[in-house]
Order: structure tokens, then sequence, then C-alpha cells
């Protein structure tokens, strides 16, 4: 009678906890962007009147656009140096050690985020917020390179598209959440309860990063891998790094051109949408920004099956990248409602998390996807954080009290166009190089299992152990 780890059901056990780690953490990422008038909102409102049952006076902590920029910034940054360590330890030291240090961190980060408000009209007010932040996410995006390497362990070969895309849908239910939820909570408990909710979401991660260790660590003592596991780790050499293919680069890089145009967007898109159309509340400007992620959250799943079943994970990232050019074009150059354009942008966002990111197991060696996934948050941050603070740039460093000019709204628009047509090129040279190389991006699913299974019998030093015949087809 097999072992429990060797069923179906317990993998997908792993996977529901290993989901929850960053529900948290995904809901508290974007609290800042519901809650963008009060960030940006006047430290006192003394004179505030009502026009058409609206307020013409927003109270809040008295950030201008740049130093709310800068909170998603420094998250960027900090995500961009630290995951680059976080994933050689996690390769060197194990997930278990990874899920308990990275989801404390969510915890301290998100309690000290909590506190700056508490300091408002303070000099202490920023410095501290803008520390939550950075260790928030020291510890989100390292939490993310753990949940990923724990996600291709157990169901690589197996339905790797699929839990890439569940781990994502369970992610977005907690941005989605907060872009439905957060608004109302703030009117209803002030600013300060808001953001200590979200410091509660960040400890259920916790309890479930203390879960999914213990189920880990069971399920790799009755697989008998668990040894085999740890004698690969010690191995791993910082100096692997250089072995990476240009298969890998270019796969990273591609990322990081798409989220260049996600992430910047979101988090000025309601102060966006109030600005450029007319008759939109905060609360349906939150509504409609959060379309990009209701749309992932609803079709992540399916899309992650459907990837598993056909493969053709560099054309689907072609792809994306192709259909994302008019959506940015819809919101510099026409009125056409915003709704329209954030689910459009939410279905191309959906299918290339479930094309990009379960591509990275494919193309390098299990020992060192740890230190691969680092590398490639790091850059994609790196990425982030220049774009955060270019839109800052545009958008002005005057009070948010008015609205922003619509020309700068445009500006905005025609640089995450750019960031788009570069994602389309690196991923036409991913898809050239991949087709030299073997194809293993678009393979079918049952040429994947075996081509997956190839790679991760290949030693990392591609002039090892290589067979006579061997073209490098293969390689990773």
């Amino acid at each position: 009678m097999g072992q429990p780890a060797e069923k179906a059901y317990y993998r997908f056990v792993v996977l529901f906890f290993n989901c929850l780690l960053t529900f948290g953490s995904y809901f508290c990422f974007d609290i800042p962007s519901v809650l963008q008038d009060q960030f940006q909102g006047n430290l006192t409102c003394p004179n505030a009147t009502q026009v058409n049952g609206t307020v013409d006076c927003v109270e809040g902590l008295g950030m201008n656009p740049q130093q709310y920029n800068l909170l998603y910034a420094i998250y960027a940054w900090t995500n961009a140096v630290v995951v680059i360590l976080a994933g050689f330890l996690i390769d060197k030291l194990g997930n278990r050690f990874g899920v308990f240090l990275f989801s404390f961190l969510c915890v301290l980060g998100s309690s000290m985020f909590a506190l700056g408000s508490h300091f408002k009209g303070t000099s202490y007010l920023l410095p501290l917020m803008l520390t939550g932040r950075l260790l928030f996410g020291s510890g989100n995006g390292s939490l993310t390179i753990v949940q990923n390497r724990i996600t291709a362990f157990w169901f690589k070969g197996k339905e790797l598209a699929l839990a890439f895309g569940l781990t994502l849908a369970f992610s977005r239910l907690g941005s989605v959440l907060n872009f439905f939820l957060t608004e109302k909570f703030e009117d209803t408990y002030g600013m300060q309860w808001t953001l200590w909710g979200g410091t509660f979401l960040c400890v259920l991660g916790f309890i479930s990063a203390i879960i999914v260790s213990a189920l880990d660590k069971i399920g790799m003592r009755q697989l008998g891998l668990d040894g085999a596991i740890q004698e690969q780790s010690r191995k791993v050499r910082i100096q692997d790094v250089k072995l990476l293919s240009l298969r890998y680069w270019l796969l990273v890089l591609t990322i990081m051109f798409f989220y260049n145009g996600i992430f910047p967007f979101i988090a000025d898109a309601s102060k966006f949408i109030q600005d450029k159309y007319n008759g939109y509340s905060q609360k349906e400007a939150a509504y409609i920004a959060g379309a990009v992620y209701d749309s992932s959250l609803v079709l992540s799943a399916s899309v992650g099956i459907l990837i598993d079943y056909v493969g053709l994970r560099g054309i689907f990232a072609l792809a994306c990248a192709v259909l994302t050019l008019p959506v940015f074009g819809l919101l510099a150059f026409t009125f056409v409602p915003p709704l329209v354009s954030t689910i459009w942008l939410g279905v191309t966002y959906s299918f290339a998390a479930a094309s990009m990111w379960p591509s990275i197991p494919l193309v390098v060696p299990h020992a060192t996807l740890g230190t691969a996934m680092g590398l490639a948050t790091s850059i994609q941050m790196v990425g982030i954080g220049l774009s955060n603070l270019v839109v800052g740039q545009i958008l002005g460093t005057k009070s948010s009290e008015t609205k922003i000019p619509v020309w700068r709204w445009q500006r905005m628009m025609i640089f995450m166009l750019a960031n788009t047509i570069g994602c389309i090129v690196t991923s036409v040279l991913l898809n050239i190089v991949d087709h030299r190389q073997g194809g293993i991006l678009n393979k079918t699913t049952k040429r994947s299992v075996q081509a997956e299974g190839d790679s991760e019998r290949e030693p990392l030093n591609q002039a090892e152990e290589q067979p006579p015949e061997d073209d490098g087809a293969n390689r990773p």
C-alpha cells in the first residue's frame, strides 16, 4: 500500500495551505491603491463642503504623489536586493527555513506599516511606513519564491500550470477582497484599524506556513527524498548563476517587461479613473481597478488546465504581450469605459502568469530553482521599482487634492506601452532561442513531461557528463 504522500490528494492538500501563504500579504500589498485618496489627502479638512453629495476635501495622511509611489517603489527595490540572497538561502537551507522566516517578515513589516499611520502629521510617519514596506517587501517577495519552489517540487511533471494558476488565484483573491472590502472597512473603522486588519491576515499566512512546512517535511520523508534533496542543496554554489541559460534570461526579461505595465498601473489606477473619466466615486474606481485581479481570480485555474494540456508556453507569452498593447492604447487615447480595459488586462495577465512563471522550472534544475526564482523576482522588481519612480515623476510632485492633468496620465500610459513593446521583443527572441534548443517551452503535454524529466536529470554544469551525441537541444 502506497504512502499518503504518493497520493494525488496529499499534494493538493499541500497546495491548499501553500496557496494561503500569500493570501494575506497580497491583500496588504494594494491597500494603498484602494485608499490612495486617504494616503494623499489633507491632514485636516476644517472648511470641507459638500458638492452634489461629494466632499471636496479628503482627510488623510498628507502624502504627495511621489511619496505615495515611493511606498510601491521601496517594496520593489527591497525585493530586487533581498530575493537574490533569499533564493540562494532557500536552495541551501530548504523550504522550511524560508516559509518561517519570510512569513514572519510579512507580519513584522505590515505591523510597522500600520504603526506608522498612528504618527499622522509628524516626521515619523513616512520613515515608519517606508520601513514597514521594506520589511514587508523582504518577506513577501521571498515567500513567493518558497511558494513556487514547493509547488514545483510537488507538481512538476503533473499539474504544474494548474498548481501555479491556483496559487495565483488564491493570492489574487486577497487582492480582489482588498479592492471590494477595504474602502468600506475604512469608512466604518478608519485608516488605522484597516491597516491592522491587513496585519491580522498576514498572521494567518504565518499559521499556514507552519502547516505547509510540516506537510512538506512529512511528505518528503514518506517519499524517501529528504536526504537526497539535502545532498543536492549542499552542492549549490552562488557561482552556478553563471551557468543559467540564455533561454532563462530571456524568460526573465519577458516577465519583467510584462509586469512593468501591470503593477505600476494598478497602483495608480483608482486615481486615474477618477481623474480622467467623469462620474466615478472612489469606491467605483477601486472596483474597476480591481477588475484586473477579478479576471485573473476567475480565469487562473482554467487557464492553468489549458496550458497544462496544450503546452505552447512561449507562444502564449508572446500572445499576451501583443494583446496587451491595445489596453494601454485605449486608456491613453480614448474614453472607452475603463472597465473594458481592466478586464482585458486581467485576461492577458492570467495567461501571462500561467505561462511565464511555470516555464522557469522547465529550464533550470530543481536544485537551483530557488536561486533562479530569486533572480527572476529581483529583476522583475528592479523593473517595477524603476517604473514606479518614473510614474511618480510623470504624475508630478504636487499634492493630489485636485485632479492630475489628463496629459500626464496619457504620458504614463505611453510609458506602459513602451514596456509592453519591450515584452514583445524579448518574447519573440525567447521563442527563437527555445526553438533552436529543443522547444521545451512549446512542447505539448506528453512531450513536456518527458522533457521535464530530462532537464531534471541533467547536471547543472553543462560541461559535465554530456553524451557524445548531445547537441545541446535539451539543456536548461
